[in-house]
């Protein structure tokens, strides 16, 4: 993809519903940390876009379901796409349990174990990366490391809802 049209598919800002809350010390810092990789370095483009980015990305939960806003630079609307959360209940739920035992282990536990425990962390969290990209098929496209980095934010917003 030519530099010029990788600059204009893409986020250059990411905001959460703030009306869910904070969270723990941890996930916060999770987020934070997906937040500033992911507005450094992604791909995002809605599909069938003529006008084309960077784009603003507002994250939400609404009755149990996601919510996609995106907007231009300038804060026009583009679209908004609403995902059952369904297909990541089981996943995020799953993926929770094993950063809660991944935090408790860091500090308490050997490397050995800590490194065992994040090996599960990562394929779980690889598996909703994936999920997440086949839910957005057809709607936004991104490439799997933009992925990751939202699903973590996905994650942060079901921790807090």
């Amino acid at each position: 993809m030519a530099e010029r049209e990788r600059a204009k598919s893409r986020l250059i800002d990411i905001e959460l519903d703030e009306s869910i809350g904070r969270s723990t010390p941890d996930v916060e810092h999770e987020r934070a940390v997906a937040i500033f990789d992911l507005v450094e370095e992604n791909s995002f483009a809605p599909c069938n876009d003529p006008g084309g980015g960077p784009y603003k990305l507002k994250l939400s939960l609404v009755e149990a379901r996601l919510v996609f806003a995106i907007s231009r630079e300038t804060g026009e609307p583009v679209v908004t796409h609403i995902l059952s959360l369904t297909p990541f209940r089981r996943i995020v739920k799953d993926y929770y349990m094993i950063c809660e035992s991944y935090y408790d282990a860091i500090r308490s536990s050997t490397p050995s174990q800590i490194e065992a425990i994040d090996m599960g962390r990562r394929g779980l969290h690889n598996e909703g990366s994936q999920t997440l990209m086949d839910r957005l098929a057809g709607k936004i496209d991104v490439d799997f490391d933009t992925a990751r980095r939202l699903f973590t934010l996905v994650c942060v917003l079901h921790w807090r809802g």
